[in-house]
């Protein structure tokens, strides 16, 4: 299965958004009163959504986007801390004419929609958190991430770009051929390995512990909030899931058996109808509220 046929079946369109002046690439796709914008992991880029796309079109406007510093979204020359994601992001919303957004975060991108919920709850309809980081710091997982990175980029090898995609796996299976490929496409363009130091910022412990997501933040939360989680999830155990579902307000929690760290791939036939329902049922929140 390629990225192309997980795509089959719906209109879309690869664009570059200009974001208050950074590039943006995104995927488009689907239409509907309301939007979903779906943010990757670390080093990671929007293909992490493909077998996303097309269930969540069928119903909602989907915007999978390249983060600030990733993919082929421009990378400015600073570290990447998680206010420069969240005013990224925002640029990007405002750029597209969307006032408010179902956010799904993955990884780090579930990091940057939790703190972006917290200071803009007006722009947040619902809030879906994948694996999500930014609530600890662990110095082995932080180095683990910033080696097996920093090496993928820095040789020509393929073998460390796969690597490192398996590494987020449950089942080495599901880091495909293809995905390596457009990976180590990625991690080799001049831009990003000139930029990986500011890609790979949050992975030094003082600015990773003036950036974490604290109790005090999550519980700022308003927004309908699912967690999902791996039970295998190498970057973080049950618990840590546990602890950030019960932070946030109301927050549901799902857990896969046999997940790493990309439950929305690995478990797409799972996810996709948990989040459509989800959707919906935040959908219908918002209307009784008014």
């Amino acid at each position: 299965m390629t990225i192309w046929n997980e795509l089959a079946g719906v209109d879309f369109a690869l664009k570059t958004v200009d974001a208050a002046g950074i590039p943006t690439r995104a995927l488009q796709a689907g239409s509907g009163a309301e939007a979903v914008i779906f943010l990757h992991g670390t080093s990671g880029h929007l293909e992490a959504f493909a077998r996303n796309i097309v269930p969540h079109a069928a119903r909602y406007e989907c915007h999978a986007i390249d983060m600030l510093g990733h993919g082929y979204t421009g990378k400015p020359d600073y570290p990447y801390e998680i206010p420069r994601y969240v005013r990224h992001l925002l640029d990007y919303l405002d750029a597209v004419g969307l006032e408010k957004a179902h956010l799904v975060g993955e990884s780090l991108g579930g990091w940057v929609a939790a703190y972006l919920a917290s200071d803009h709850p007006e722009r947040v309809l619902s809030l879906q958190l994948l694996a999500a980081g930014g609530t600890v710091a662990n110095p082995e997982i932080m180095e683990r991430i910033r080696m097996s990175t920093t090496k993928a980029v820095q040789s020509d090898d393929i073998e460390l770009t796969r690597a490192r995609l398996r590494l987020l796996m449950h089942d080495a299976a599901d880091a495909t051929e293809e995905l390596v490929q457009v990976r180590h496409r990625i991690y080799h363009e001049p831009d990003f390995v000139a930029n990986i130091g500011n890609l790979l910022s949050l992975q030094n412990m003082e600015i990773r512990r003036r950036n974490l997501l604290r109790p005090d933040r999550l519980a700022r939360i308003t927004a309908p909030t699912l967690v999902v989680w791996g039970h295998e999830n190498p970057f973080g155990d049950v618990p840590e899931a546990e602890k950030l579902a019960a932070d946030i307000p109301g927050a549901r929690l799902q857990l896969y058996p046999a997940c790493g760290h990309w439950p929305q791939h690995e478990h797409a036939e799972e996810y996709n109808p948990l989040s459509l329902e989800f959707l919906a049922e935040a959908a219908e929140r918002a209307k009784s509220a008014v």
